[in-house]
Order: structure tokens, then C-alpha cells, then sequence
């Protein structure tokens, strides 16, 4: 795959705003621990991306997604693997992402499962979208990502590898590629389905009988607590995509110390000032209402789980003093911040 390989290296951008787009860093840890189970060395490929200090127990840690391409493209160097996203999904266990893993396979059907993936997946930060379109037999799964074609084929092949060994019954939709593969005869044969490239679109075809099989591990009573913990997880995502979700990010980590001047964090996107607020603007948000959303959930978050004084608060938060701070968390909240934390 070395024509394959050179998209891995390219810069990953947002399509729309030109960001740098980051991905949680326990999925580079599992692509590394995949790497290892098919004999590539994971600490030498660690340190081809200089993120060798990251700190994988973390679970708010990010790595730009270009970390992984810049893993995958030097496996493929020293050692190539064709259709190696399809070999990864062979090798990664259940349970690499627990909680999306289990709320598809205590699903009741193939179609409840996918379902739930389809609503659930952004939790994981993976760079990929699905969409499910039941209108009409077959059900048409389609697959979207900003990144690279790469995430497309390996999301393909973990869910009809997961399904095929989860479904009571034989499960084998057919797959469309809108790009090509380095061997789309053994991508097909390796999952037991017809397989198309050049595609007019990108996800699986699953007809209707398949996507009505039982899943032999369905539980609704643990389902709809799994359920319940992704809901908590996804209230707290960064309500916005793109740009807005990589800058809400960085005023977060910034909030209790660093500089959150427009301009700051502008250069850590290696923008202006003002290409940075045109940028958000096309995605309907402003820098103002970005930075007081991050202000609002670390507001709550100290007043009630610190012991900071409440002019501490402010401070951390930014404001000169605590006047300006107490008439926002009432604006936010209905209440003063001595009001909450006596609750």
C-alpha cells in the first residue's frame, strides 16, 4: 500500500474550517496494541509521532488525529500489510471501546444494535459518521468521515466482523467502498461478502432479514443502564463539530491558568484572530458564547466539588474580580454560587 499509505501522512483537517482535528488518545493506544498483535513493534511507532510522553491512562487525553496516520503509514513502511484496516479489525477484542461495544451487543437485533452505534459512536470521538436509511429494504448504512478513507474501511470491517459473531444466524451485507483497496477480492472474502469500490457511496447494504436477527447476548435490563451512562457522557460533549469542538476544547484546558485571549488560542490553530472568529461564525457560534460555555461548566463543576474560596473561582475563571463573576453564575443558574454550594 504505498499508494495507500501516503493519505495516512497527509495533515487532517476539518473540510469545513481547516482545524486540526484530535481524537481521544486511548484509540491510538489501541491501534498500537492492534500494531503488536500483528508484529510490529508499538513503542518503535510511538515514537515516529513524538507522542511518546502522552498519557494513555488518561481518559480527556487527545492526540491530533494524524498521529494514528503517522502510525499506520510507518508500519506500512517497514513492514506492508494490504487492506490493513481490515486486519486490525481482526485482531482488536471486544470490549477496546466498552461501552459502545456493549450497548450493541445487548441490543435485540442487528438493526437495534446498529442503531445504537449510529447514536452513540460520537461518544467514542471516533472521526466517522453513520447513517441509517430503513426507508426501504435494503437497509442502507451510510458512512462518512473527514479523515481518511482508511477509518471507513476499518468501521466497516469491525462491525461485520462484531455482528457476524453476535447475530443468531448468518450476517453478511454487502459492502461499497467509494474509493479503492489494496485487494478488494480478499477485504470481500476475509468477511464472507460481496464487496463494490468505486461506489457511488460508502457503508453496508443489509437486507431485511438480516438486519431482523437476534443478537444471542441481548439484555435489556443492562442495555438500558449502558444507555443510561452514554447519555450522561454524550450530555457532556462540546455541543458543536468541527472548529467550535477543538476551540471549546482548548478554553477548557486553559480555564484554570492559561491564556484565553482570542488571539492565544487563534495561534494554537495557527489562525488570526479574525480568520478564527470568521471560521466559527460559518459554523453559527461565536468565540463569546464558546468561552462563557466553558466558563458555565467549570463554574459548576468548583462551586460544588472544590473547596475554592468563591473569588478563587473567579479568578481561575478569568474575571478581574468577583462582582462580574456572580452576575453570570445567577444568569446561568437562578442562583448565587454561596445559593448552590449550601445546597
Amino acid at each position: 500500500m504505498t499508494a495507500g499509505a501516503k493519505p495516512l501522512t497527509r495533515h487532517v483537517t476539518d473540510r469545513a474550517s481547516g482545524a486540526r482535528l484530535t481524537l481521544p488518545a486511548h484509540d491510538l493506544r489501541v491501534i498500537l496494541d492492534a500494531l503488536a498483535r500483528l508484529g510490529y513493534d508499538g513503542g518503535t511507532l510511538l515514537l515516529g509521532t513524538g507522542l511518546q510522553h502522552v498519557r494513555f491512562e488518561d481518559p480527556d487525553a487527545r492526540v491530533p488525529c494524524t498521529a494514528v496516520g503517522q502510525v499506520l503509514a510507518l508500519a506500512q513502511q517497514r513492514r506492508f500489510t494490504p487492506n490493513l484496516a481490515l486486519e486490525l479489525a481482526r485482531v482488536i477484542q471486544v470490549g477496546a471501546w466498552p461501552l459502545i461495544d456493549y450497548l450493541v451487543m445487548t441490543s435485540d437485533s442487528v438493526g437495534a444494535g446498529v442503531q445504537q452505534l449510529a447514536r452513540y459512536l460520537r461518544i467514542t470521538g471516533a472521526p466517522i459518521e453513520l447513517h441509517v436509511r430503513d426507508e426501504a429494504a435494503p437497509v442502507r448504512v451510510e458512512m462518512e468521515s473527514a479523515v481518511d478513507p482508511f477509518v471507513i474501511e476499518f468501521e466497516a470491517a469491525l462491525i461485520v466482523l462484531r455482528l457476524r459473531n453476535e447475530a443468531e444466524g448468518p450476517f453478511a451485507p454487502a459492502i461499497s467502498f467509494a474509493h479503492g483497496l489494496d485487494d478488494p477480492a480478499a477485504f470481500g472474502r476475509a468477511l464472507g461478502c460481496p464487496l463494490a469500490t468505486g461506489a457511488s457511496w460508502s457503508g453496508l447494504s443489509v437486507p431485511a432479514h438480516m438486519w431482523r436477527l437476534k443478537l444471542r447476548r441481548r439484555d435489556p435490563v443492562l442495555r438500558r443502564m449502558l444507555e443510561g451512562f452514554a447519555d450522561e457522557v454524550a450530555a457532556a460533549l462540546p455541543a458543536h463539530d468541527g472548529l467550535a469542538d477543538e476551540v471549546q476544547r482548548a478554553l477548557v484546558s486553559r480555564l484554570s491558568g492559561g491564556d484565553i485571549r482570542l488571539a492565544s488560542i487563534g495561534r494554537e490553530f495557527a489562525l488570526s484572530a479574525r480568520s478564527l472568529q470568521r471560521r466559527l461564525a460559518s459554523e453559527g457560534v461565536s468565540y463569546q458564547q464558546l468561552l462563557e460555555a466553558a466558563r458555565k461548566a467549570a463554574a459548576e463543576r468548583y462551586v460544588t466539588a472544590s473547596e475554592l474560596a468563591i473569588g478563587e473561582i473567579a479568578f481561575l475563571l478569568g474575571y478581574s474580580e468577583p462582582a462580574p463573576f456572580h452576575r453570570a453564575f445567577k444568569r446561568w443558574f437562578g442562583k448565587t454560587p454561596e445559593a448552590v454550594r449550601k445546597r
